[in-house]
């Protein structure tokens, strides 16, 4: 298959939708030599903060000189962006061709009477296969749904990192907070350390599943914590010590973990958003579990992979247009809340204009609620899947909540009239799916482009 035949393929796939269950993509990986054991991993699940944790822990390996693949899911605009290798997107040419090679294994599977994998395992079984071809010394995974019968849990980790906990996708994790847990906790496996922000009935879950797994269980806010430091205080620190604070925007912490022998570290992060903190805790413990029990890792490229990290659609700031941007999925009332907050300590005085389009299958009434405030203009528009949704729905659960609201069904004027409302004095905003912020983001960057060269706006 060629590129475009690989996509049309993969594409097709995907009306069979998401079933869970691991029998399908062990036998995929069996027939293509079970490439997941050619190399080690780092498996990284939770309910908001994986994403990022994953690129965080990527930048941090790479910046040591191992040699790094990286698995994450949805993409933002190509399917090549969820398979990397030392920072590189997978090329299109090879995905083409591994593709092709994990479809003559699906065909042959399929003519054996089997089941067909799923289109997410078809990507897993890639992205291992291409790891493996590509030599690479160890990969941070990223779970797609849940934990325990997600697609990627037929890896044996290095490190389990179990970001958070909380209540999403119920109708797919058993309905309760509690079968949601005990899902992410089906990623610990035997005397394998895990590293979690969890906490409450979350956190006893996974306390309980890495005991009986004799397993090394690591906690922030008992064995690592973070703290917000201002920017004040960052440059009076860098003052003292005689050196030069970074450059660029940032956002900083100072990290301990008496456990691990480490006094109150002041560390720049280059991810904006108060959510990040925590997420940057969760990188660096994990980072420091892997050093000690042998990987060479050095502090400084902790702290150098903090600066410079990147990952898109988070917290993202961007100014296009003289009009101030930030985009972020915040897909789940977790993230919303979180957006809302990171909003509000930035500024709270300036008016906000979102462009939101929010899946039809989350709890809209609540995400709304976490977000909103009585003074914002909201202009809605559908995310681009399947289970987008009703877009009259949305607006009407929005309309109690905001000053006004706009409807429409075109991504591109919504953004266009986001940028009128906005008109570069108010805060624009856009969130609530990273399958309708990806579209819109790389429509920005293509502006952006263009205002560099001296291009007029389109």
């Amino acid at each position: 298959m060629n590129y475009r035949e690989s996509l049309a393929w993969v594409e097709a796939l995907g009306v069979f939708g998401s079933r869970l269950g691991l029998s399908r993509i062990r036998r995929l990986l069996q027939v293509l030599g079970n490439p997941q054991d050619q190399f080690r991993t780092i498996h990284v699940t939770g309910t908001n903060g994986k994403g990022s944790v994953t690129a965080m822990l990527t930048e941090i390996l790479q910046r040591s000189g191992l040699h790094t693949g990286c698995y994450t899911s949805p993409h933002l605009f190509s399917y090549t962006e969820r398979v990397r290798v030392d920072g590189q997107d997978i090329p299109a040419a090879d995905f083409a061709a591994y593709l092709t090679e994990v479809r003559a294994a699906v065909d042959g599977i399929v003519a054996d009477g089997h089941e067909s994998p799923t289109q997410f395992e078809v990507l897993t079984a890639l992205a291992f296969l291409y790891f493996a071809k590509r030599e690479v010394r160890i990969a941070v995974i990223e779970v797609g749904l849940g934990g325990t019968l997600d697609s990627t849990n037929v890896i044996t980790p290095e490190v389990s990192v179990i970001t958070n906990v909380t209540f999403e996708h119920a109708d797919r994790l058993g309905g309760t907070i509690e079968s949601i847990a005990a899902n992410k906790a089906g990623i610990i496996k035997e005397g394998v350390p895990v590293v979690t922000a969890a906490s409450g009935i979350p956190l006893a879950i996974i306390r309980r599943t890495a005991a009986e797994k004799n397993a090394d269980l690591f906690v922030f806010g008992e064995d690592f914590r973070a703290e917000r430091v201002s920017s004040a205080e960052a440059a009076a620190a860098y003052a003292r010590a005689g050196e030069e604070p970074p450059q660029g925007q940032m956002q900083h912490l100072s990290f301990t973990s008496h456990l691990m022998g480490i006094e109150p570290s002041l560390l720049d992060l280059h991810l904006l958003g108060s959510y990040q903190i925590q997420n940057a805790a969760v990188a660096v413990m994990t980072a420091e579990v892997l050093r000690h029990s042998g990987e060479r890792i050095q502090e400084p490229a902790i702290r150098e992979a903090l600066r410079f990290v990147r990952w898109p659609a988070r917290f993202e700031h961007m100014r296009v247009g003289g009009q101030d941007i930030v985009i972020d999925g915040a897909h789940n009332p977790d993230g919303a809340r979180v957006l809302r907050e990171s909003l509000d300590a930035e500024d709270t005085a300036r008016e906000r204009v979102y462009v939101l389009g929010i899946l039809g299958d989350k709890d809209r009434r609540l995400m709304l609620g976490a977000l909103l405030r009585p003074s914002d203009t909201v202009v809605v528009t559908p995310p681009q899947s399947e289970r987008a949704g009703s877009l009259a729905e949305l607006a009407d659960f929005v309309r109690p909540l905001a000053a006004r609201v706009e409807c429409y069904a075109d991504n591109d004027r919504a953004l266009a009239r986001g940028f009128e409302l906005a008109g570069g004095e108010k805060r624009l905003i856009l969130a609530g799916s990273l399958y309708l912020v990806g579209g819109l983001r790389q429509k920005l960057l293509a502006r952006q482009k263009q205002e560099a060269k001296g291009g007029a706006l389109g």
